[in-house]
């Protein structure tokens, strides 16, 4: 049995909520600092008889904290500081709620985990972008999970008391790792020396003040008696370098109708096909009248919303087909606005690239299908590039075109830092050059000959050479597709990002499988009782 707050196996039922909805956490904005305090209640986890002790964490209490930095971007852009903090006394968090995960099926643990991660990287990315500092300000115990909320923030403050520790105890205790990029920002972000990192990593009751700013766990200690001034003396020195405030908008609620075999937005449309497991998104460009930007920003959200939806509610659609409609000149005047100046242009563009970025890390096959009606043109097209595969019908008497804009080079960065033209000719300038040199519609035989396209078959083929492409897709091992994927899309540099990716997904499909961790005398069955796991002690 669930809340009705989930579905049958613990996913939420919906991931919109608003500050005045929040069951773990308060927000207070006070000019330009803002006060993020996690105050778990115990009895509001997705699934019915978890408790949710010490200020662990279900995905629930991530869906609020995901709502509250897009929240504090786009409703509250004056805010210069968030400090982070606990609103229960010597807690900070103690992570990822172990009962949780053990009733957790091994796709909701990954996907749990791969949202964890992805908002993460939004505070960081709120950091670089948007200019809103993220102090943690620990006064009691950071564990696992919670450490690694706090290793995602700029500044992390500890209190020097026999109390206060940070510490990632996956290892010695649940036969697990730190997943969700504890590990990876340690000595990539932090810059924590390789053995102590080590060492770090296998202590159970963590690490204190003073060594821990020694390590460089933390940048900076207080005692108690100082502790709240010391943090407030550096979140005014960051807002008086910060610069001037924006008024900022309202975020409306998305709320889409939501039926067996569809979901249904303004802009987007989902249709399923359980029986074939293939999903197809239709992504609706913005009409003549609407507001160029307000119109760019809905999209992004309802496109981001559906993805997490498909995620967690629809596992077994494993293909998505992505498909477009619309103006193209109400899309070119949308990137107009989308790469003008101001906020909230960077902030629409901003959200836009953060749900591409979702797109490729989720673990589906993507099609694009450009046919008749299609307007993959500049940011739409995007959609397209991000794509395993695109079909183009090649038909005189339907002409279908595509289109490349400014939004397409550069605007848009992957998770390797290349926009997704870059990471698709890679090590090939001349190729890049010349995609660059052409403007206006392109049609089939341009697009294929450019390479910015897979096929394009004529109207007699299309049909069955998408069909056969589909009906063989959806044949093949999911998990081989997986590791495919992911080891295809991402050519090009690493990033502190791709590396977290791509760990991840070993450590979900490896770790998170074997009996050691999850069997009936794993790590994670054991944490909390007297009985210490039973390993198989071969490493392969």
């Amino acid at each position: 049995m669930t809340s009705p707050r989930a579905t049958a196996d613990g996913a939420p039922a919906s991931f919109e909520t608003a500050p005045e909805r929040y069951r773990h956490w308060d927000l207070r904005i006070d000019g330009r600092v803002a006060q993020l305090a996690l105050r778990v209640d115990e009895g509001g986890a997705l699934f019915e008889g978890v408790t949710l002790k010490r200020n662990s964490y279900d995905l629930g209490v991530d869906v609020e904290l995901r709502d509250a930095i897009q929240r504090l971007r786009f409703e509250h852009p004056e805010v210069a500081v968030v400090v982070l903090r606990s609103a229960l006394p010597d807690v900070f968090c103690a992570g990822a709620n172990i009962p949780m995960l053990v009733r957790a099926s091994h796709g909701l643990k990954v996907n749990f985990c791969k949202l964890t991660n992805e908002t993460r990287l939004e505070i960081e990315d709120a950091a670089r972008e948007a200019g809103q500092t993220w102090i943690a300000a620990l006064q009691g115990t950071a564990s696992g999970g919670g450490y690694e909320l706090a290793l995602a923030c700029s500044r992390i403050w500890l209190a020097d008391d026999r109390k206060a520790a940070v510490s990632l105890p996956e290892v010695p205790l649940l036969g697990v790792l730190p997943g969700t990029g504890g590990l990876t920002r340690l000595v990539d972000k932090r810059k924590v020396r390789r053995d102590r990192a080590d060492l770090f990593s296998t202590l159970v009751e963590g690490v204190r003040a003073p060594r821990a700013l020694e390590w460089r766990l933390v940048d900076a200690i207080a005692p108690p008696s100082r502790f709240e001034e010391a943090v407030a003396s550096e979140a005014a020195r960051l807002v008086a370098a910060a610069p001037p405030a924006e008024p900022g908008i309202r975020l409306e609620p998305l709320e889409p109708a939501v039926t067996a075999g569809e979901l249904s937005y303004r802009h987007v449309r989902v249709s399923l096909a359980p029986e074939e497991r293939v999903a197809t998104i239709l992504v609706q460009g913005p009409r003549a009248e609407d507001d160029p930007l307000a119109a760019a920003l809905r999209i992004a959200r309802e496109l981001d919303d559906a993805i997490l939806r498909l995620r967690f509610h629809h596992p077994e659609q494993g293909l998505w087909l992505l498909r477009s409609a619309g103006d193209p000149a109400a899309v070119r005047a949308m990137d107009a606005a989308l790469l003008g100046p101001g906020w909230l242009a960077r902030e629409a563009r901003g959200f836009f690239r953060r749900t591409l970025k979702r797109l490729e890390n989720s673990a589906r096959s993507l099609f694009a299908v450009i046919d008749g009606g299609s307007c993959f043109v500049g940011t739409l097209l995007e959609l397209a590039l991000a794509c395993d595969r695109s079909f183009l019908l090649d038909d005189p008497s339907t002409p279908v075109a595509i289109e490349l804009g400014e939004a397409n080079f550069g605007a848009y960065p992957m998770a390797n830092g290349l926009s997704r033209l870059e990471t698709r000719f890679l090590g090939d300038a001349a190729a890049l050059a010349r995609a660059r040199a052409v403007a206006g519609p392109i049609g089939p035989g341009p697009a294929v000959a450019l390479g910015l396209v897979t096929v394009a078959p004529d109207a007699l083929d299309f049909a069955d050479e998408l069909r056969v492409a589909v009906e063989e897709r959806a044949a093949f091992s999911p998990d081989a597709l997986t590791g495919m994927e992911a080891s295809l899309r991402f050519a090009g540099p690493e990033t502190l990002e791709t590396k977290i990716f791509g760990r991840l997904s070993a450590w979900q499909n490896w770790v998170f499988q074997r009996p050691n961790a999850t069997g009936p005398e794993g790590g994670l069955q054991r944490f909390g009782r007297p009985e210490r796991p039973k390993y198989d002690w071969r490493r392969t």
